[in-house]
């Protein structure tokens, strides 16, 4: 689509989530023009990336043969901007945007707990804003993206955001109202896996295995297990009961991990993910 002269996408911010969907959306270009493409063109037109600081521009522009531009390039040139800036920085970020964005952009924001109606009013009338919560194994192209619409966003929108962050995972769509829940849950919750994992490295090492065979172990037991979640169609606790034999080891050691609360820490940590949330959008 092209808007008042204005094609493509262009990413504002270079940090983890910026370069995954970078990454993402080269990779997706080049398969679709074929291997000997250079460079990768979406939504019609040319990729950019908007990156304060002048080495890291450079090093993107480089690895992905992108433009890096500044902001005022980037709104003239691209109409949809997808700002990948954390949520501390966004209202700087959009006090220097908002001179320079029509209507007729789109913009797509992955700053967790901002909502869309705090990005609205401090742009021009009418711009239609999506609020996506992604999560960082799209570095590997399996992120968990969650859409919600802002006032002006339709479906049409919604549909564009999605195929964007297609590239690297899976997309939902929730009301605005769920985004906080969705944050703590999806959002943070890979910490959770790893902190998880970590603890079950760190038995296997005092059960005396060695480090590297522990993390093969357990690694390899999280990439199975999740599978099967993904693809059984049975629910968790199915899945839990046909490991966990009457008498058994798995019986023993969930015996233990009830008995030491972890169920309501885990519930307890991911309600103060969401409150937390809630206080870095300004919500109440």
């Amino acid at each position: 689509m092209t808007t008042g002269g204005r094609t493509g996408l262009a990413i504002v911010g270079g940090g983890k989530i910026g370069e995954a969907l970078l990454a993402g959306l080269v990779r997706r270009g080049r398969a679709a023009a074929g291997s000997n493409q250079p460079h990768a063109d979406v939504a019609g037109g040319r990729l950019m990336v908007v990156e304060r600081s002048a080495e890291r521009a450079a090093e993107l522009a480089g690895r992905y043969d992108i433009d890096a531009v500044d902001l005022p390039t980037a709104a003239a040139r691209a109409r949809v901007l997808l700002l990948a800036v954390k949520p501390q920085d966004i209202d700087t970020l959009l006090g220097l945007l908002g001179p320079h964005v029509t209507p007729e952009h789109l913009v797509v924001s992955v700053a967790a707990g901002v909502p869309t109606r705090r990005i609205e009013a401090a742009l021009p009338a009418g711009t239609p804003v999506v609020r996506v919560m992604p999560n960082t194994p799209a570095l590997v192209d399996e992120g968990m993206s969650v859409l919600s619409a802002g006032a002006h966003a339709d479906d049409a929108h919604l549909d564009e955001a999605e195929a964007l962050l297609a590239t690297v995972g899976q997309v939902r769509r929730v009301p605005e109202s769920q985004q906080d829940a969705v944050t703590a849950l999806s959002g943070s919750g890979p910490a959770y896996f790893f902190f998880l994992v970590e603890a079950m490295i760190d038995a296997g090492i005092l059960l005396g295995l060695p480090r590297t065979v522990a993390a093969d172990l357990i690694v390899q037991t999280a990439l199975g297990a999740a599978v099967m979640l993904r693809d059984s169609g049975e629910h968790p606790v199915q899945l839990r009961e046909a490991v966990t034999s009457p008498g058994g080891t798995t019986i023993a050691a969930i015996r233990e991990l009830e008995r030491h609360g972890v169920r309501a820490a885990l519930i307890a940590a991911i309600e103060a993910a969401h409150h937390r949330s809630v206080e870095l959008g300004g919500t109440s």
